[in-house]
């Protein structure tokens, strides 16, 4: 654990000690008030920080060395996420639905995803993404209405990269199929086409799904 983490990880008790510090030296050394300004200032903001941030500057180190259980520790470590900074808020949620959606808890990764939303996410691709999400959770919940108007609103607003931009029209394309629509099939799913998507998964969908899509009159 290097210097960083145990700071994060152990703010509150780390705080309690500065201000015990501060009244030490208030009240033990000779003009200490002085002094103790400044462990009072700094344990004040740790707290401030526990509150506002958490842990979530830890986390993407988690996700990127692939420790989603370390991550995920590391979130219920939040027990007040209703306090938490706006942005930072937005993200503790859209990371708790993605953990509930890995364990098949639709309703609560659904719920999670509104939540973030709610909170207002920090940049415009990062909205699109949660209604891909939602528009992902409708379709295994068999809601396929609810799903075309959240995977439309997914491609309006924008998303972060042409994969995730090529699924949200490959699952419009699909829907379409299943309500007999060809011709907006056809359209959605040469708009995935047109992503040139570099996701090996994604690609490999495209080229099955163009075998189906060559069958279809019209």
């Amino acid at each position: 654990m290097n210097f960083r983490h145990f700071i994060v990880k152990y703010r509150i008790p780390v705080a309690v000690a500065l201000i015990a510090l501060g009244f030490l030296c208030g009240f033990k050394v000779s003009h200490g008030w002085w002094i103790a300004w400044l462990p009072f200032l700094v344990g004040i903001l740790m707290i401030v920080a526990y509150f506002l941030l958490g842990p979530m500057t830890l986390i993407q180190g988690y996700m990127e060395s692939g420790d989603m259980e370390g991550a995920q520790k590391l979130l219920e470590q939040i027990k007040f996420p209703n306090l938490l900074y706006k942005p930072i808020r937005s993200s503790y949620y859209m990371l708790q639905s993605n953990f509930s959606s890995m364990g098949d808890d639709l309703d609560k990764a659904e719920a999670q995803l509104r939540k973030g939303l709610e909170s207002g996410l920090p940049e415009k691709e990062f909205e699109g993404t949660a209604y891909l999400q939602l528009g992902a959770i409708a379709m295994k919940k068999g809601n396929t209405k609810e799903a075309y108007e959240h995977l439309r609103k997914s491609v309006q607003i924008g998303l972060p990269d042409k994969d995730n931009e090529a699924t949200a029209y490959m699952q419009l394309s699909s829907i379409c199929i299943q309500r007999r629509d060809f011709r907006n099939a056809k359209i959605y799913f040469n708009k995935a086409k047109n992503c040139k998507a570099t996701n090996p998964q994604v690609a490999a969908q495209i080229k099955e799904m163009a075998t189906y899509i060559a069958r279809i009159p019209g």
